[in-house]
């Protein structure tokens, strides 16, 4: 599985951005799709996951409802949408996946395969 994040950019205190992860490779089905955020000096850490057959999510309490993370079936495709963005919401994002066996997983290190990351800038 192939994974091509976009979407970041510099955007100011309060605004959004929509960050994309395409798969290529393969379809998705059958995989847990996870994005996550890394800050300088800061371990990697999960923003959201979601199970691409059931859509069953789950968000790290830092997204606060800020954060909402869907797929797109036909496109192969998982959406971040990041809403009211924050100053410490500065980071580079990564688009995971595994494949979907047991419970959906957040810690970095169960998930295979990785995107190229893409950098969200928040101004104050």
């Amino acid at each position: 599985v192939q994974l091509q994040a976009s979407g970041g950019g510099l955007v100011q205190a309060g605004g959004s951005l929509r960050l994309s992860c395409a798969t290529s490779g393969r379809t998705f089905a059958g995989y847990d799709m996870g994005w996550f955020r890394q800050a300088p000096g800061k371990e990697r850490e999960i923003v959201a996951s979601i199970r691409t057959t059931s859509g069953f999510k789950y968000y790290a309490d830092s997204t606060n409802g800020r954060i909402t993370i869907s797929r797109d079936i036909a496109k192969n495709t998982v959406n971040l949408q990041m809403n009211n963005l924050k100053p410490e919401d500065t980071a580079v994002y990564y688009c995971a996946a595994r494949p979907a066996i047991g419970a959906l997983l957040t810690a970095p290190g169960t998930y295979d395969y990785w995107g190229q990351g893409t950098l969200v800038t928040v101004s104050s």
